[in-house]
């Protein structure tokens, strides 16, 4: 008997059977011994859209929303080329699949996609899709090495003790169902804008990373220019060495008058000056910690050009499918604890050859071995396996995350930092000047990482030690506008959902992303600014990103503001990751969703300020608001229609229509501002066929199947 392993990627799939010595290929799948291996392609399924569930609702129609689910289902994810069809390679390697688990020797499934949150939702859709009823293990690796992959064979767990993580995985592909369907077809209908813009695309991630890169554009846009002004003396050793200092009163060295510096600087040059204190400190600067996947996007985006965070995301998954990193998207930037013995076998293996080789030693400090401080997976590492045939581009990436880990086990930079404090010979002048000065005294890390140091001598002062001041300047500097958001700088908001931290590189930090208050994940972050570009939220503007007018558009009018909230989406992302933790109900989640999309629909229909509008002049008689889009409804030449006809609404009343003329009346301006005001017009006189007369109300209502305006009348009692 023989157990099916499914793995993500046909490339994770080939690391598996080289470490089982499987050696049988075959279309779809590699078989051995007591394997057989095959693979998905990312997602094979998607869940239903709501056509599939109802073809009636094909159309995106108001009345059609919010669309809930009784039960939400799946099929086979439709072409990237045509919408209408089914993908046939998806379509195929499901086959292959299902008819896999068929075999009679084959009495159990391995899942052996990516253990996190998206691999575990990858594989139980597609069990749930083909309703497996053979026992299920899960294989969980942080890295596709052979002698992991045969370690983790030997310790499956039960599918079933994924539940939690199933739990998270499916309620954020749920919400992210429900609020983009519900949300993204009745914000599109109600806006009908712009004629290129077919599709007004809302999610639970997007809008909230919209919204902060809206929020700086606005500060630069506010800006007020405004100066301030430092004076800097040069003063004289008596060994006739110069150096500078700043003048400080009240522990403040910038001032908004320049005239008073003037005063000051006037009176000092010439004058005597002593040494008062000299204080000399000496400082250990560490690494920066391990990466995680935002920083090691952070630095790359920030240190090469035309570098995306998705490129980077992307280059790293092929790094770990090369089995040359460990598990990327991962939000710990420290290694768990049961990890010493195998990171010290990497460290050896990376350190020969290194010119830097004698300064490298193993160490178990905290500050990389730590599993209070790793949620799900360890910081990004590289394995013992030293790749040779690396691309331009995965060189770049593998090279940042090797030097960042042996950074870690070289020797600390240490500095000596010098202040001295300078008072000038006049009782009159108040404050006093500063000089600060900085040497190296060790490299350490810093060789590695390329971290340039930049040092400030000062000549060896004592205390008492009298000094001439040479000269002074009143120097002028421009306070500067905050800068655009870039990749770097976004991912950092998003990873701590604004919160803001003395030290970016601090424990504090470190903690208080793994709580899981965030936006998106580490996962999601990079495809969430990639759409906000593809939709046309978002432009690039050299590594800046700012806002299109159509991103500044929906910022400012779209009626549900809890979306733009990042405490609200960060409790939506904590609660996933509470779902994960078993501290809260994937039910209780879906039904906080499904209140929320209620409330949002009703919002977005409601509001009249949201949606573009057709405009007439002031010349143009308006004759009430249209029931559709409450744009204007006027009169042309054979009817009584929306001015917002050009944006797709088609609400009309036709003057020859058929069944107005049909009792002898004529559709005019009057009957049409009553029907429109009142939901119903009445008419006396009016003619049967049999040519009686009598008196009704007519009604204009629309046709929920058909979705056309249809008349109906009612009899009013002589």
């Amino acid at each position: 008997m023989k157990k099916l392993i499914i793995a993500e990627k046909p490339s994770v799939a080939r690391n598996i059977a080289d470490a089982i010595n499987a050696k049988i290929r075959k279309d779809g799948f590699i078989e051995g011994n007591d394997y057989v291996i095959t693979w998905a392609f990312g997602h094979l399924l998607q869940l239903y859209d709501v056509k599939d569930y109802d073809p009636s609702l094909k159309g995106w129609r108001l009345e059609n929303f919010p669309y809930i689910p009784q039960e939400f289902k799946y099929k086979v994810k439709t072409s990237g080329m045509n919408k209408q069809q089914v993908d046939s390679g998806a379509q195929k390697q499901i086959d292959i699949i299902n008819s896999l688990i068929a075999r009679s020797d084959i009495e159990g499934i391995i899942a052996a996609t990516d253990d996190d949150r998206e691999g575990q939702v990858i594989f139980d859709e597609i069990t749930i899709y083909l309703k497996t009823k053979k026992p299920v293990e899960r294989l969980l690796l942080n890295e596709w090495t052979i002698d992991e992959v045969k370690r983790g064979l030997q310790n499956l767990k039960p599918n079933s003790k994924m539940q939690s993580l199933q739990d998270a995985g499916l309620g954020r592909q749920l919400a992210d169902w429900l609020i983009g369907i519900n949300l993204t077809s009745v914000a599109t209908v109600k806006y009908r804008g712009d004629e290129k813009i077919k599709v007004l695309n809302i999610g639970r991630v997007l809008l909230p990373t919209l919204k902060i890169i809206y929020d700086r554009d606005k500060e630069i846009e506010s800006f007020q220019e405004s100066r301030y002004y430092k004076l800097i003396a040069e003063f004289n050793t008596r060994q006739k060495i110069t150096f500078e200092g700043t003048y400080y009163e009240d522990d403040n060295e910038k001032f908004e008058q320049q005239e008073y510096l003037d005063v000051i600087n006037g009176k000092i040059k010439g004058k005597n000056a002593v040494v008062m204190s000299k204080t000399v400190e000496k400082k250990k600067e560490y690494p920066p910690f391990l990466f995680n996947l935002s920083n090691l996007q952070g630095t790359v985006t920030s240190k090469y050009k035309d570098w995306t965070s998705d490129k980077v995301l992307k280059t790293a998954q092929s790094l770990y499918e090369k089995k040359a990193i460990t598990y990327p998207r991962t939000a710990s930037q420290v290694l768990d604890e049961s990890l010493i013995e195998k990171t010290e076998k990497v460290l050896n293996a990376h350190k020969q050859g290194n010119p830097f080789a004698s300064e490298i030693i193993f160490h178990t400090a905290k500050r990389i071995f730590d599993s209070k401080k790793v949620e799900s997976h360890s910081a990004i590492i590289p394995t013992y396996m030293v790749p040779g045939n690396l691309t331009n581009d995965e060189k770049i990436v593998y090279d940042e995350i090797k030097n960042r880990f042996l950074a870690q086990f070289m020797p600390v930079a240490e500095s000596e930092e010098t202040i001295l404090t300078i008072k000038i010979d006049d009782e009159i002048l108040k404050g006093i000047f500063i000089s600060k000065g900085k040497v190296q005294l060790t490299e350490g890390w810093k060789k590695i990482e390329k971290v340039t140091v930049k040092e400030v001598n000062l000549p060896r002062l004592t205390e008492k030690e009298p000094l001439v001041v040479k000269n002074g300047k009143v120097t002028e500097i421009k306070r500067k506008a905050p800068k655009a958001h870039n990749e770097k700088t976004l991912l950092r908001v998003m990873e701590t959902c604004g919160k803001s931290y003395e030290k970016e590189d601090s424990e504090e930090m470190m903690l208080a992303i793994l709580s899981g208050f965030s936006i998106g994940t580490p996962a999601t972050r990079a495809e969430t600014i990639k759409k906000l570009k593809d939709v046309g939220y978002v432009r690039a503007k050299g590594k800046s990103l700012v806002c299109t007018e159509l991103g500044k558009m929906l910022v400012e009018s779209f009626p549900v503001p809890d979306l733009f909230d990042l405490e609200y989406t960060g409790k939506l992302e904590k609660t996933l990751s509470d779902i994960e933790k078993k501290k809260f109900q994937k039910s209780d989640f879906i039904n906080m969703i499904v209140e929320f999309i209620n409330q949002s629909v009703n919002a977005i229909k409601k509001d009249p300020n949201f949606g573009a509008k057709g405009t007439v002049s002031s010349d143009v008689e308006i004759l009430g608001q249209c029931p559709e889009c409450n744009s204007p409804v006027v009169e042309t030449a054979k009817s009584f229609g929306c001015s917002n006809w050009k944006n797709g609404c088609k609400f009309a009343i036709w003057k020859d229509d058929r069944y107005i003329t049909g009792f002898g009346k004529q559709v005019s301006p009057e009957m049409v501002k009553l029907l429109l005001q009142n939901g119903r017009v009445g008419f006396r006189g009016l003619k049967s066929k049999k040519g009686t007369t009598f008196a009704a109300y007519f009604h204009y209502t629309k046709d929920e199947n058909t979705s056309r305006y249809n008349w109906s009348m009612e009899f009013i009692d002589n």
